[in-house]
């Protein structure tokens, strides 16, 4: 039996959201701290199987990572090795059933990439190779092809691009809320503003997660805290070595279409959504200076002033121009500093510490693209207090090595 399959019977086995699994989970009782698009995605999945469920957040649903995120669903030729990519592969599937059930508005189409030197597309080339051997229909296409899938895009006649077809992009935002108001459906409670201060426990178990709003009776506590590194090893007595990021997300106002799918070119992301809101993702991080360092000091979600952000979408909608000039049109409406919660070694951290059992912890970067599959991975484990065999690789008891090029 392969993974995937293995994957979809433990989801319908566990998560039929109906019948003797709902009932005999009824009594358990979850806190999900942080209303990301994971914890909402875990919390969905925890309720409909029946479990008691409340969901906090010390600001708001998706007003962190979630919130900051380009938000491109994708198995690409980054999400290395196979393990990581197969993960993603199923989880870029799982959100096409995910948008259906949910009614989640979600741009498919693919994705566009290319780099702007001879040896970086060579190794794209290799990579995108490597991927059809993975099962990913990616293929390199040329300037014809990009031309009929992106009319208003200027690419070198003699150039060629990764053409991904699986991929799509989606409102973080939107999808975090769907899915939260999904499991307030089955029951759950979402508390904001409320934030996890600690936990009380009794002969090495859990009894209650202690909030700033008070307590609350608990028999399992999710950390899907995202970038907030000091948790684990605080609430989990386990330290989870991240390497987290600021990036920077511009989200315009409506405008007619320019562009149909995801486009990563060099030095910006950009994918327009259903809704018209044109979004720019910066490749390469802010300006590299001091007055950006000490304003980054603090790990900020927001600018020291409007001004500020709109100067930073303009500068990124400037670099969007030189490949979609028709971008130009667009009116900036929100610029964010999105944090990346990235474990050292890029893959999530899913699982216990056995000495913390009670305390499952779900950070991870690519948050949009994992967000069902670990929804049905860590309700799986929860309810039925059990590990899935398969998962050891992403423990948070497994050996942490910064890997390069995430």
């Amino acid at each position: 039996m392969d993974r995937r399959t293995l994957l979809k019977l433990l989801a319908a086995a566990t998560l039929a959201g109906c019948g003797h699994a709902q009932e005999s989970n009824r009594g358990l009782k979850v806190v999900v701290a942080g209303a990301g698009i994971i914890g909402a995605s875990i919390a969905y999945l925890l309720a409909k199987s029946g479990a008691s469920v409340t969901v906090i957040d010390k600001q708001g649903p998706a007003t962190h990572a979630s919130r900051g995120t380009f938000a491109w669903i994708n198995a690409t030729w980054a999400k290395q090795p196979q393990h990581y990519h197969r993960l993603n592969q199923d989880s870029v599937s799982d959100w096409g059933e995910l948008q259906q059930s949910l009614n989640i508005p979600i741009r498919w189409g693919g994705s566009l990439e290319w780099f702007d030197g001879a040896e970086k597309q060579k190794k794209l080339a290799a990579r995108i190779a490597e991927q059809r051997d993975w099962g990913e229909p990616a293929r390199m296409i040329s300037a014809a092809e990009v031309a009929a899938l992106e009319p208003n895009l200027e690419f070198a006649a003699d150039a060629v691009a990764a053409f991904s077809p699986n991929d799509g992009a989606v409102d973080p935002v939107l999808a975090t809320n769907t899915l939260l108001s999904a499991a307030k459906k089955f029951g759950a409670i979402v508390l904001h503003p409320s934030e996890l201060v600690d936990v009380s426990m009794s002969g090495g178990r859990l009894v209650s997660v202690e909030t700033t709003t008070g307590s609350i009776r608990a028999d399992r506590l999710v950390l899907a805290t995202g970038a907030a590194s000091d948790l684990p090893q605080r609430i989990a007595d386990i330290d989870v070595p991240q390497r987290s990021t600021p990036g920077i997300i511009a989200i315009s106002k409506p405008m007619s279409r320019v562009i149909n799918r995801v486009i990563v070119a060099p030095g910006i992301h950009m994918h327009q959504r259903d809704d018209g809101c044109l979004v720019l993702g910066e490749q390469d991080g802010a300006p590299q200076t001091k007055a950006h360092a000490d304003r980054l000091m603090k790990r900020p979600n927001d600018f020291p002033s409007p001004a500020i952000a709109q100067k930073h979408g303009q500068r990124m909608l400037k670099i969007a121009t030189r490949f979609v000039p028709e971008a130009a049109a667009a009116a900036i409406d929100k610029t964010y500093i999105g944090w990346r919660p990235l474990p050292l070694d890029g893959h999530p951290v899913l699982g216990t510490n056995p000495n913390r059992k009670d305390v499952y912890i779900a950070i991870m970067h690519s948050g949009v693209s994992l967000a069902p599959i670990i929804g049905q991975l860590a309700a799986h484990e929860i309810v039925n207090n059990t590990a899935i065999a398969g998962l050891e690789l992403y423990r948070p008891t497994r050996p942490f090595k910064r890997v390069k090029g995430y």
